[in-house]
């Protein structure tokens, strides 16, 4: 995938993640997605409070993570930081097939995982806030995005699934293609 930027942690997060790293009991994998995978790494000049999830493995250490970095732990008092587990998200099918680790080696027990761009803005369409419209044109023009590939994923993988008005997130994916990709529609 074309110019993800390389992520380098600066405090107050290199501190945060570190201290959750250690107070883990074992290792824990969390698929990431929002604000802090948009700025961390693809490059958006955002700041963000929390690390936003949709997937924890093991599952039980939701649990334990929630205690050690969640929004009413110790650490977020401390360093204005956590974790935040997304439950109302629906992501492509096939999301985790295409997951980036983000800060590999970094850690001894805690690995994130970004969602690739285009599954990134799909789970961005739902809400469709303004937030989540700059973070898809951000990536529209920084990866960049392919309208090609967010059409076939949105219909193969996200439309079947979606809860609610269908007809509603179709017209969202076409007003996202034609105000991001004005000479490909």
């Amino acid at each position: 995938m074309p110019s993800a930027t390389s992520p380098k942690l600066r405090s107050p997060w290199v501190k945060f993640l570190s201290e959750v790293d250690r107070q883990l009991p074992g290792p824990v994998e969390l698929h990431c997605l929002g604000g802090f995978v948009v700025a961390m790494h693809y490059g958006l000049l955002r700041p963000t409070a929390d690390v936003d999830y949709i997937e924890i493995r093991p599952p039980e250490a939701l649990k334990v993570l929630e205690e050690t970095a969640g929004s009413d732990s110790a650490l977020a008092k401390k360093h204005g930081l956590c974790f935040h587990h997304v439950g109302i998200v629906t992501p492509p099918e096939s999301y985790a097939d295409r997951l980036l680790e983000l800060l590999p080696g970094q850690f001894q027990n805690l690995r994130l995982f970004a969602l690739e761009a285009h599954d990134l803005a799909l789970c961005k369409l739902e809400r469709n806030l303004p937030v989540d419209r700059d973070d898809v044109a951000h990536l529209a023009k920084t990866v960049p995005l392919d309208p090609a590939v967010l059409r076939e994923r949105y219909e193969q993988e996200l439309r079947p699934n979606v809860m609610g008005d269908v007809k509603r997130h179709d017209q969202t994916l076409k007003m996202w293609i034609a105000a991001y990709f004005p000479s490909r529609t």
